[in-house]
């Protein structure tokens, strides 16, 4: 889960290369969405993680 208006650390140089190191990994881009997005954003971050542990 990235962000990709973070701009501590910028979105192409960072998850997207991360997430292909993991074998089974996975990246869930929110666009528009800035480094404190759990926080700003928490309805959209909170539901998308529940739905992600329930599977």
């Amino acid at each position: 889960m990235y962000g990709d208006d973070d701009q501590i650390v910028p979105y192409p140089d960072s998850l997207p290369l991360s997430a292909k190191l993991l074998r089974n990994g996975a990246l869930k881009t929110y666009q528009g969405f800035p480094r404190g997005a759990p926080t700003t954003d928490a309805a959209t971050i909170n539901a998308d993680l529940l739905a992600f542990f329930r599977s």
